[in-house]
C-alpha cells in the first residue's frame, strides 16, 4: 500500500473530483485516477462507483476513508517527531478558526506569533465552529481557535481563552428597548434572528427556552454573527448576540433570566503529536487569555 495511493484516494473523496484532487496535488488527472486503481487493485474493491463522469464513494469507500486518513497523520506525525527534534520552530501549521474570531480577536495573536516565529509558515481556513472541530478531531488541522463546545467533546482536548458573554439585543429604537419587565416569553412571542440551531451558540439559546418550556420563533438564521446584529438593528427581530458586537444601533434587553455563557478558546486532538509550531502558537494564545469578569 503506497502512500501516495492513500493520498490520492483522500483527495479525491474529499474534493469529489479527480479535477480538483489533481489540482490539490499538483499532478495530472490519469495520474490520480492510476493512483486510485492501484488502491483498488490492492484492497480488491471499487473505493467509487463512477456513475457517468460523477464519482460517488462505494461503501468499502465511505468506510475506507477513515483508515486512509489515520494512516496519513501517522505518517505526517512520524515526519513530523523526527524534523522537531532540533526544537526549531519552523515549518506549515495549520490551523482553523471562525470569522467571528478571526474578525475580533485573532489579529493581536497573529501579529505576536508572527513577530516571534517568522520561520512558521501559516495555513489559515476559515470554518463554523462545529466544522472546525470536525476538521482537529480527522487531524488535517493541528489546533482550532473557535467557540468550544458547551456540551463538552470527550475525544478532544479543550483550552478556554476567552469569556465570550452573550446579551439579548433589540433594536435601539424598537419598542421592546424601553422595557425594564420583560419575560423571557415575551421573546417567544416575537421574531428571533439567530445563528442556526444545530451551532454551538444555537443549541445554547435553544436549550435555554426549552428549560423555561418555551418556544422559538426563528425568522431567519445565518451563522455570520455581523450580519445578525445589522438584521437586528434594521427591526426584523432579537437575537443573542456578544457583547463586543453591541453598538448603537444595538439595545440589550433586561431579562431576569441570563444567556448561559459561551466560551472560545483553542481545541486539539489528543491523540496526535502537535509541531513545535502549534505548541508556539499555543502559548502566545495564553499571553493573551482573559479571565471572566466577576
Amino acid at each position: 500500500m503506497q502512500f501516495a495511493d492513500l493520498g490520492a484516494f483522500v483527495a479525491v473523496y474529499e474534493s469529489g473530483s479527480v479535477s480538483r484532487a489533481a489540482s490539490v496535488l499538483h499532478l495530472t488527472q490519469p495520474a490520480v485516477t492510476r493512483r486510485v486503481q492501484s488502491l483498488e487493485s490492492m484492497l480488491g474493491t471499487l473505493l467509487f462507483d463512477r456513475v457517468g463522469k460523477k464519482l460517488i464513494p462505494s461503501p468499502a469507500g465511505q468506510v475506507f476513508v477513515e483508515h486512509a486518513r489515520r494512516l496519513l497523520s501517522a505518517r505526517e506525525d512520524a515526519r513530523r517527531a523526527m524534523v522537531d527534534l532540533n526544537e526549531r520552530v519552523a515549518g506549515p501549521l495549520r490551523l482553523v478558526t471562525s470569522h467571528h474570531i478571526g474578525l475580533h480577536r485573532l489579529a493581536p495573536v497573529l501579529k505576536d506569533f508572527n513577530r516571534g516565529f517568522p520561520d512558521v509558515s501559516l495555513d489559515i481556513q476559515f470554518e463554523d465552529s462545529e466544522a472546525a472541530h470536525d476538521l482537529v478531531r480527522s487531524g488535517s488541522h493541528e489546533l482550532a481557535v473557535v467557540t468550544l463546545d458547551p456540551a463538552g467533546e470527550g475525544d478532544l482536548r479543550y483550552e478556554p481563552i476567552w469569556p465570550d458573554p452573550l446579551e439579548f439585543v433589540i433594536a435601539a429604537d424598537h419598542t421592546l428597548a424601553r422595557h425594564t419587565t420583560l419575560k423571557l416569553a415575551d421573546l417567544s412571542d416575537m421574531p428571533a434572528i439567530l445563528p442556526g440551531l444545530a451551532t454551538y451558540t444555537g443549541r445554547i439559546v435553544l436549550s435555554l427556552f426549552n428549560a423555561h418550556g418555551l418556544r422559538l420563533q426563528t425568522r431567519m438564521s445565518t451563522n455570520y454573527l455581523e450580519t445578525i446584529g445589522m438584521l437586528v438593528a434594521a427591526g426584523l427581530g432579537w437575537s443573542v448576540l456578544p457583547a463586543t458586537l453591541l453598538s448603537s444601533d444595538l439595545s440589550r434587553l433586561s431579562l431576569p433570566v441570563g444567556v448561559p455563557p459561551r466560551t472560545l478558546g483553542v481545541v486539539t486532538n489528543p491523540t496526535r503529536t502537535l509541531s513545535n509550531a502549534a505548541t508556539a502558537f499555543q502559548s502566545v494564545l495564553r499571553t493573551h487569555r482573559t479571565t471572566p469578569a466577576g
